[in-house]
């Protein structure tokens, strides 16, 4: 049975689309068609693998004004010729060995060329996967590989490469970054000629019709600068860095003489800033906009710092910075700016996991505290802004699961506070999707006269064979179902039901 696509989103304001297709399509009538038509199995990937590469892709194309969706419904209410379908599938064998492929600038042919990103070619890798998909979704939008030239003009390499290792290990997402763990756009010599330096981020944006950026979100200068959501004790904001002259400024009040401590964190998916694409420079100014302090270590994308302020108004300023192996050009993307007051730093090393088991959230997390802990506060919401707290534990629990009552993506983080003036610390946000499973439940994969199944709503069907024919095709209504199965030969089916923002597929057999 093929597992529930989560249905997730990006941008939805975006009318310019990019749809991450995991549920297998039937392709014809298109320019790949010289073959005939071409039955693209669904890719293996569970909710929370599909949920981590849509992240890393979103995350690429972040400062954009686009949507990366997996809602087919989202994608076929975009302009046709502002939206491509990037097929994510094992068949690749029509095409030949490759990872992927696509043709540049076919984001606004408008007419229903997809591109494609074969999984089983790239070992099923959830990291390469996503790469792949960023990849040739940027040569739909206009743009040719990044490569490397010698001094006289020989190309050495289709793909650069990058350069680095560890956490700011770097490549162009237009070369080859499977192996470095920060992969950004880029302004570099691109594969038709050593003379030919490509604006990627420039070409993408010209090919959204409706302005190619997302707004600022943040004022860059101290005068404007944006109040963070602060209590007593700590604080949290947030935003987009989406240029490379972009500096967000937030303003803050220390309210006595304290040890201040900062920490921004990119937007990733794992430990190590894994899936991040910006290094975050944060400097500290006083009331009259003087910088005190700047943080920005070396060898981390993320940045923080405890220092000795008295009482006042401070401003912080969050920008994108290069390293010895990227420029600042793409140093762009999301981030999470966390403040606290006081003496020391009693709890450290923070960690939150989750995962999806039988359509429940279960979380998990471990610390280190050298004070004596209050209790543990699991905080969630689904926009990644306004936390609610979800449970309350002692401070002996490391653990929580739930079900959640609806199919939005959820964001969680973990507040631990101490009982020594109840001071607050925070892990890193985690996302898990919800799961749908039981919303379509089959009574077996084995096809006899009936296909039986249950459904928890209405919704319609269709049923191919191996070659993508449609064999049947119906209503389901809300509870037991029956779909007839006689007259169908040997052989796998696809069952494909849809709803109104949802889709479920299942492989089917008949003995």
């Amino acid at each position: 049975m093929q597992a529930q696509v989560p249905l997730l989103n990006s941008y939805p304001q975006a009318r310019a689309t990019i749809y991450l297709d995991f549920d297998g399509h039937y392709v014809q009538g298109t320019i790949w068609n010289w073959a005939g038509p071409i039955n693209a199995e669904p890719a293996l990937f569970n909710a929370a693998q599909i949920t981590e590469i849509f992240n890393r892709v979103a995350e690429d194309y972040r400062i954009f004004n686009i949507n990366i969706t997996t809602d087919s419904t989202v994608y076929f209410a975009a302009p046709a010729d502002q939206r491509v379908r990037i097929i994510i599938t094992p068949t690749w064998k029509w095409y030949g060995s490759s990872g992927g492929v696509s043709f540049v600038g076919s984001f606004v042919w408008g007419n229903e060329t997809p591109a494609w990103v074969f999984s089983e070619r790239l070992g099923n890798s959830v990291k390469n996967v996503a790469e792949a998909i960023s990849h040739e979704a940027g040569h739909t939008l206009g743009l040719q590989h990044q490569s490397v030239y010698d001094q006289t003009c020989v190309k050495q390499k289709e793909y650069s490469e990058g350069q680095g290792t560890g956490e700011i290990g770097w490549a162009p997402i237009m070369g080859s970054g499977y192996s470095r763990n920060l992969t950004t756009w880029h302004y570099g010599q691109n594969a038709e000629g050593c003379d030919v330096m490509q604006d990627d981020i420039a070409i993408i944006a010209s090919y959204i019709n409706d302005g190619g950026f997302r707004p600022d979100d943040h004022s860059d200068n101290h005068l404007q600068a944006t109040p963070v959501n602060q209590s007593a004790i700590d604080f949290h904001a947030e935003g987009l860095i989406n240029s490379a002259s972009d500096k967000d400024v937030f303003a803050f009040t220390a309210h006595s003489s304290t040890n201040f401590r900062i920490s921004a964190v990119p937007l990733s998916v794992g430990a190590h800033n894994e899936g991040a694409n910006v290094d975050i420079k944060v400097s500290l100014l006083n009331h009259a906009g003087d910088t005190i302090g700047r943080y920005n270590p070396m060898e981390l994308l993320n940045a923080g710092a405890d220092s000795n302020i008295n009482a006042g108004t401070y401003y912080l300023v969050v920008e994108g910075v290069g390293n010895p192996n990227l420029s600042d050009y793409g140093s762009l993307g999301h981030y999470s700016l966390y403040g606290s007051f006081a003496h020391v730093l009693p709890v450290h090393h923070i960690s939150l996991t989750g995962s999806v088991r039988d359509s429940r959230h279960v979380l998990g997390w471990s610390f280190i505290a050298d004070e004596p802990i209050k209790r543990i506060e699991l905080e969630y919401a689904k926009d990644g802004k306004h936390y609610t707290t979800l449970a309350v534990s002692e401070a002996g629990a490391r653990g929580f699961s739930w079900q959640p009552v609806d199919g939005s993506l959820a964001f969680y983080r973990l507040r631990i506070i101490t009982v020594a003036e109840e001071r607050s610390y925070y892990s890193k946000v985690i996302t898990l999707p919800a799961m749908h499973d039981q919303q379509v439940k089959l009574q077996g994969s084995i096809i006899t006269d009936k296909i039986q199944l249950y459904a928890a709503k209405d919704y319609t069907y269709n049923l191919y064979d191996e070659s993508g024919r449609l064999m049947r095709t119906g209503r389901l209504i809300t509870g037991a179902n029956a779909i007839d199965g006689a007259g169908l030969s040997r052989g796998v089916f696809i069952l494909r039901v849809q709803g109104i923002n949802e889709v479920h597929t299942f492989r089917l057999v008949k003995p």
